[in-house]
């Protein structure tokens, strides 16, 4: 089978490659993303492709189509389905034509390997496009490989991004389809730096244990870091809503070892204060922060910046717990590290 592979970067590319060779089928890449954008993050993915491909002698093709002006006026009245309506069929039916005026037998694209894209829309988009040029869509479903083909991108240096790729999903902040929160009767309307306050606590650590056991069952576990380790408490007005424990592991090294928010007061930001204000403590100390965490757990940390994969230690939560750790509905085997760079921090 001659198969072309629409591509969209190097680090969603890994695994869908390694398991079609696994298979004896030998794809082409094919590089055609006209909704990446800022340009320089269209360069940083282009660049980084060829020189992965080459790596790994694979063979390449470099559409280029930095289609800025096209893609805005394609989705502006159609933000909250621009994938369907736009990124993924302009990109399927390009990769579909090249095929066919080239001489493949069929068509994949990396996009089946991410678990936050539309799979069951870019599978039935793919098909239909096919049939219409007389070509075969290859179907994978390389989710299962996610995990894997990230974490082997990041240990060999790939370039990790941090969103999808179009101007609107890099605009994280605020979305385009956020609506206004309803507020609490309650409601203050006072800075935010008057609410909201961190500091280390000194003294009488254990007060927090029962907030710490949320994270991590394990009370034996706790003390240990706890007597070892800083303990940070993120206040929402004078009331504990976050804290964090940090440990340090070498002179250039330190760990966020548990960080837990209360749960009336989970999915507001504050883990993510906690977690640049440590940063903003240690960095002039220290060249690097880790954290440990459940492969649920991954994106959340990535996103905060530890984007760079230390290692993983199998059966970690089976060997040191006596019963079952779940999260949410998943068992939790093995331990995965991240590190985020303090040093790159500092002298920014």
């Amino acid at each position: 089978m001659k198969l072309l592979l629409h591509t969209c970067c190097a680090p969603c590319s890994v695994y869908c490659i390694d398991s079609l060779r696994k298979e004896n089928i030998e794809p082409t890449v094919y590089w055609f993303n006209p909704n990446i954008h800022p340009y320089m993050e269209y360069k940083q993915r282009r660049d980084c492709l060829k020189e992965y491909t080459k790596s790994i002698n694979v063979e390449a093709i470099f559409e280029e189509d930095y289609g800025l002006d096209d893609f805005c006026k394609n989705v502006v009245n159609s933000l909250e389905t621009r994938c369907q309506d736009y990124c993924y069929p302009v990109r399927l039916e390009q990769t579909a034509k090249y095929a066919k005026e080239n001489g493949f037998d069929a068509i994949s694209t990396t996009l089946l390997v991410s678990p936050y894209q539309k799979h069951d829309i870019i599978k039935s988009l793919g098909e239909t496009i096919c049939k219409k040029y007389g070509i075969e869509f290859l179907y994978r479903d390389f989710r299962v490989g996610f995990r894997k083909g990230q974490a082997k991108a990041r240990e060999i240096g790939l370039y990790m991004q941090k969103y999808c790729g179009c101007i609107f999903s890099e605009n994280r902040n605020l979305s385009h389809n956020q609506k206004t929160p309803k507020l609490p009767e309650s409601f203050e309307f006072l800075p935010v730096e008057h609410l909201i306050n961190i500091k280390k606590e000194r003294e009488n650590k254990v007060q927090y244990l029962d907030l710490l056991l949320e994270a991590d069952p394990s009370k034996e576990m706790i003390n240990k870091y706890l007597n070892i380790g800083e303990l940070f408490v993120l206040t929402y007005k004078d009331e504990p809503a976050c804290v964090s424990v940090v440990t340090k592991i070498d002179n250039d090294t330190v760990e966020l070892k548990n960080i837990v928010t209360k749960e009336e007061y989970r999915k507001k930001g504050y883990a993510k204060k906690m977690i640049k204000y440590l940063v903003d403590n240690y960095k002039s100390r220290y060249k690097k922060m880790i954290v440990g965490t459940t492969e649920n757990n991954i994106p959340f940390y990535v996103k905060q910046g530890f984007d760079k994969y230390e290692k993983t230690i199998k059966n970690y939560f089976v060997d040191n717990y006596d019963e079952k750790i779940y999260d949410g509905n998943m068992q939790c085997v093995d331990m995965y590290y991240y590190s985020k760079d303090l040093k790159k921090l500092k002298n920014n």
